[in-house]
């Protein structure tokens, strides 16, 4: 089952599905796992692993932190590649890589890709690749059966948006507003009217992130798309009080 019909599979059941995002070795990776393990018991659908890097520019404040604080712990993209090999085998949902061109340029990009696909990946969020500049990544992509997730953005135009269409595959990434990840979204008419223009340019399911922390939010969005995604507020819940502090915010978001 490619990533496309997993998630058209599991909204049968569900009005809205849940990606977390983590910051690979941060602040370390057996802390990793064990979040991980909580977040498929409580019924996130899929995870989205980030491979640090030294300028993570979509990033807000509390990603960029722990960003930072796993290089300077030694992470390695293989460890990552590690991780996403144990856990993918270990929990029937996909996860997904979120890093930057710089990582897959450094790496080679088709050995990157294909890596991805050797440890278990489903799909991989490249922010900061276009689909004019990406024509190499995307044919890596296509070649090693990998769905490249693009994003969209209340900034881009109709005919823009059909361009991304065109490209990417798996889903897509709505970015909700203007700006960096980790600050508080405030869901609108505006955002509605977005959304919609991007489900006039594909049939293939939408995500919706940045700035995403609520129950709120997640009624709000349920119906109209069909991921949400959290992650700045999943690391400070974490940072402020733990596991247990981080299986209480799940449980009220589902």
């Amino acid at each position: 089952m490619n990533l496309t019909e997993y998630i058209r599979e599991k909204r049968k059941t569900k009005e809205i599905l849940f990606m977390a995002h983590l910051v690979c070795g941060y602040p370390d990776f057996e802390v990793n796992k064990e979040i991980i393990r909580i977040m498929v018991e409580m019924g996130v659908d899929l995870i989205e692993l980030q491979i640090p890097f030294s300028e993570p520019i979509a990033d807000g404040p509390v990603i960029l932190k722990a960003n930072q604080l796993s290089l300077e712990r030694g992470t390695r993209v293989g460890d990552c590649l590690s991780l996403m090999k144990e856990v993918s085998s270990q929990y029937p949902i996909p996860f997904l890589f979120m890093t930057y061109y710089n990582i897959l340029f450094s790496r080679n990009v088709d050995t990157f890709v294909q890596e991805t696909q050797q440890a278990g990946g489903a799909g991989l969020i490249v922010p900061d690749i276009t689909p004019e500049e990406g024509e190499e990544y995307l044919h890596a992509c296509r070649k090693h059966h990998i769905s490249p997730i693009l994003l969209m953005t209340p900034a881009t135009n109709q005919e823009r948006l059909r361009l991304i269409a065109g490209a990417g595959d798996g889903f897509f990434y709505c970015v909700a507003r203007k700006g960096v990840t980790g600050v508080k979204t405030h869901l609108s008419q505006e955002t509605i009217e977005f959304i919609q223009r991007c489900r006039q340019a594909t049939d293939l399911p939408l995500a919706v992130g940045l700035g995403i922390s609520s129950r709120e939010d997640f009624e709000y969005l349920a119906g109209k798309v069909d991921i949400a995604v959290i992650g700045s507020a999943i690391l400070r819940t974490i940072e402020q009080g733990g596991y247990q502090a981080l299986k209480k915010f799940l449980e009220k978001l589902q």
